[in-house]
């Protein structure tokens, strides 16, 4: 009879079931629990696998770039990073909100990793999300020119619950590339949510665009929904100081 059973579990795909039946059933003969019971049991563990299995989608999907969490922020050396708002955006009101984040700072002082943290929490509650390196989002966004898959690929991007973009601000752009990124924000806006991280404030985007009328228009959609994080202090890829030797005698 197991074996009938783990037969139509593969066929219906219900691999949590399949991989834990036959310790529940055998704890189950054991204890002499009731169906119901042991049915409840395999049914928690069809729900926990494909849980567990989406959530590696997600990050899969996600392409983070490290395994940073917010847990692993060193909040103790950049002071400006106040850990209470950070744990507050952690949240996540503000993705159901579609509200945008920027993080705007000097190089080193962990844009990125916050960046990365908000999003792996983003993925670990359900949210579909995408990190991308801000040249690396507009060269894709260039190429896909060539062969006319513009709309499609700024469709699929537009979907994501949270796009991650860093380091706004080291890119080479042509006023093509720059377009290309305005209609992907546009089809964002108040929509879905948009996470930057920038070594330049708002006003230096215009030398970094070269385009007056089309940075005024981006960066009013980029605002109206948006909460601004402004980094600064010594860079944290520098070694921590050494504690302060003890006064006690």
């Amino acid at each position: 009879m197991r074996a009938a059973i783990h037969t139509l579990l593969t066929e219906l795909h219900f691999t949590g079931m399949s991989l834990t039946l036959d310790s529940i059933l055998d704890a189950a003969e054991h204890n002499g629990d009731a169906p119901a019971a042991v049915l409840l049991q395999l049914l928690r563990e069809e729900s926990r696998y494909r849980q567990e299995r989406s959530l590696a989608y997600r990050l899969q999907q996600a392409r983070l770039p490290w395994d940073w969490s917010l847990d692993t922020f060193p909040f103790d050396r950049q002071k400006s990073a106040n850990a209470s708002h950070i744990r507050a955006l952690a949240g996540l009101e503000f993705i159901d909100r579609a509200q945008n984040l920027v993080l705007i700072g000097p190089p080193g002082t962990g844009k990125t990793g916050l960046a990365i943290g908000l999003l792996r929490q983003a993925l670990v509650n359900g949210y579909r999300g995408r990190f991308y390196n801000a040249q690396d989002l507009i060269d894709e966004l260039y190429a896909s020119l060539a062969d006319h898959s513009t709309t499609r690929l700024i469709k699929r991007l537009a979907a994501y619950d949270v796009l991650a973009v860093d380091e706004l601000g080291y890119m080479n752009l042509k006023p093509e590339h720059a377009n290309a990124l305005f209609q992907l924000l546009e089809q964002r806006y108040a929509r879905k949510t948009t996470l930057i991280t920038t070594n330049l404030d708002f006003d230096q985007w215009y030398a970094l665009f070269r385009n007056k009328p089309l940075v005024d228009a981006l960066l009013d959609r980029l605002q109206h929904h948006c909460i601004v994080l402004r980094l600064a202090g010594p860079s944290l890829r520098a070694p921590a100081p050494p504690p302060e030797p003890s006064t006690e005698r």
